[in-house]
């Protein structure tokens, strides 16, 4: 491997390392000052990785994480802040299961609808606020933080039981879905059974690296985000980008929810997972918006969360798992600005070092060409 390939290596592996290491470190701190133990949650939390269920559940949970980090991450390379990927999630997961709940169409036909039930209104929503800052300059950031709220009515209208809602016990529900909108998942015994909808999330994810670095369109996505107005010297729509970047994130959004809807819960209701696109914000950023390092980071994130309630049974706060999520998310930024510096300085000393011998080597070659003339 070439040296600038190294360092390209060592620059994108610093910042995640950095930013974990930190994040256990200050974690350890906490517990130290609380006079708790300060290695003993973090080593029965790694015990919990060896129990099969437990990794079962960790794989399912990271594949909605997946899915979430990956529509903020197209956001993310387009320089588009998309913080409504929660409200997006929940309401294409929600109508997903209004439709499977009254539309019963053979398998082959009601998974497919399903789907694109959650892209389409993961896109509407994210289309509003697309819309409103390519014609009225509104931030994405503030537009999606009302949309979320928005999402939060529309959501409990569509649950009052004049419109979509069942009522079961005190738990408003969609109504169970009919089994041909069930997804099949992969059966390990009394592990438990991984959802089969993980394979849509490895094809977003391979989807999402073809796109952007091996099609014209991901090379435009890049470019307007790097540079709206070079992007424009070059024939690009900066607007028309900006707005297809929301409504490819909208609809990657709609998605996230579908693994446990289709392949467990089969009713949208209260007990469904909320907040996961919050969440995927911390993993994008964790991942840099790589495929491979957003499923690491989902990985982990769900292992956190998975592995934090074995604590309780020993006297420690699951909490623990929530407080290192956080600081990895704030090390993240810290550490990825000073492996940015860094690698600036480097370029800069390799830049003035390549100088200096040109500079050299041009002074020797004219005392060698005067020597030759004096001859």
């Amino acid at each position: 491997m070439k040296k600038f390939d190294k360092e390209r290596v060592l620059l994108a592996v610093a910042g995640p390392v950095i930013a974990l290491a930190v994040a256990f470190a200050l974690s350890a701190i906490v517990l130290l000052a609380s006079g708790k133990n300060p290695i003993e949650p973090f080593t029965l939390m790694f015990e919990q990785l060896g129990y099969s269920d437990k990794q079962v559940l960790i794989i399912n949970q990271a594949s909605m994480y997946y899915i979430a980090a990956l529509a903020v991450a197209v956001g993310f390379r387009m320089n588009l802040f998309n913080i409504g990927v929660d409200g997006q999630y929940q309401l294409g997961a929600m109508l997903a299961a209004v439709v499977g709940a009254h539309a019963n169409l053979p398998a082959v036909l009601q998974i497919p609808l399903l789907l694109l039930t959650a892209m389409c209104t993961g896109a509407f929503w994210a289309g509003i606020a697309g819309v409103l800052k390519v014609t009225r300059g509104v931030s994405e950031v503030v537009a999606t933080i009302m949309l979320n709220a928005i999402a939060t009515s529309v959501i409990a209208y569509l649950w009052l039981p004049d419109v979509f809602g069942v009522k079961i016990g005190n738990n408003n529900t969609t109504g169970e879905m009919h089994e041909s909108g069930w997804v099949p998942g992969i059966d390990l015994g009394e592990a438990g059974e991984i959802y089969g909808l993980v394979v849509l999330a490895a094809l977003l994810g391979i989807g999402y690296w073809v796109v952007l670095n091996r099609t014209r369109f991901g090379f435009d996505l890049r470019a307007s985000g790097a540079s709206e107005s070079a992007a424009a010297a070059s024939g690009v729509d900066p607007k028309r980008m900006t707005l297809t970047a929301m409504l490819i994130s909208g609809a990657v959004a709609g998605l996230a929810g579908l693994p446990i809807l289709m392949g467990d819960a089969h009713t949208y209701n209260l007990n469904f997972p909320t907040g996961i696109g919050f969440l995927g914000i911390g993993i994008a950023l964790l991942g840099r918006n790589s495929p491979v390092g957003i499923a690491f980071a989902a990985l982990l994130w769900a292992w956190l969360d998975k592995a934090s309630p074995e604590l309780d049974f020993h006297g420690y706060d699951k909490e623990i798992a929530v407080i290192m999520q956080g600081i990895i998310v704030l090390a993240v930024v810290v550490s990825y600005e000073a492996v940015r510096e860094w690698g600036l300085r480097r370029q800069q000393r390799r830049v003035g070092a390549e100088l200096a011998a040109g500079h050299v080597l041009g002074a020797t070659d004219n005392n060698v060409n005067k020597e030759v003339a004096g001859r």
